[in-house]
């Protein structure tokens, strides 16, 4: 039987255009019926309700942080879709247990930090952790995805994944946890943040996005403080 192939680079980039677009528009009806906040936001919603809020999330803020990887496995892998399949599963998987332990986290403390006191420390942990060498490591592995390819690749396209959506969690966890502390829900907020990472892993001067974001996100928890 005939291995299937998606030959064309353009055709794989108009799938995960596709498959991000569909989880977007996905955030901005359940921002439209307060399904987003209530699935991500409320004190009381369900592990299954947070979980499939998050994996949207991802796919929509985070997926399209690492095209130029999936593009360059690609074409690395002669257009097979199965190992293409694998590593983008590999990579959401990673971001699905970090969703997990968040929701665990949030449960645990739930009743005990709320309200402003738990926005600014979102935020400054946050801002603090935009300094920290794991940030700038982690980054650096996203932001060279031949390098990673060619320090990583071990011939089994979900491991490669998982690893890279280990990174991947390295480098962005403070942010998309930023989220609880400017409004979950808000699809805005959302893509502000997703065009933030974007442009720290991809763009040539995304790094240097790192330092002044963390001085904006300590501002803002020291703002939050004040204004309680």
């Amino acid at each position: 039987m005939a291995v299937p192939t998606v030959q064309s680079r353009s055709v794989l980039a108009g799938l995960l255009t596709m498959l991000t677009a569909l989880a977007w528009w996905s955030l901005w009806m359940g921002d439209s019926v307060g399904l987003a906040h209530h699935a991500i936001h409320a004190g009381h919603a369900s592990a299954a309700v947070f979980i499939a809020g998050w994996t949207i999330m991802t796919i929509a803020m985070m997926l399209p942080t690492s095209a130029p990887l999936i593009l360059m496995f690609h074409r690395m892998k002669d257009g097979r879709a199965g190992p293409v399949a694998l590593l983008v599963a590999g990579y959401l998987t990673v971001w699905i247990a970090f969703g997990a332990v968040v929701f665990v986290l949030r449960e645990a403390l739930s009743g005990l930090v709320e309200g402003a006191i738990a926005s600014a420390a979102i935020l400054l942990i946050a801002g603090l952790y935009q300094f920290s060498s794991w940030k700038y490591a982690c980054l650096d592995k996203c932001r060279s995805p031949m390098g990673f390819l060619m320090g990583h690749w071990k011939g089994n396209a979900f491991r490669l994944g998982a690893e890279h959506g280990a990174f991947c969690v390295g480098c962005c966890w403070s942010l998309m946890l930023v989220m609880f502390a400017v409004g979950t829900g808000s699809v805005a907020w959302m893509l502000a943040l997703g065009i933030v990472m974007a442009a720290e892993k991809n763009l040539p001067w995304g790094r240097n996005l790192s330092a002044p974001l963390g001085v904006v996100l300590v501002i803002g928890a020291m703002a939050v403080i004040i204004a309680k």
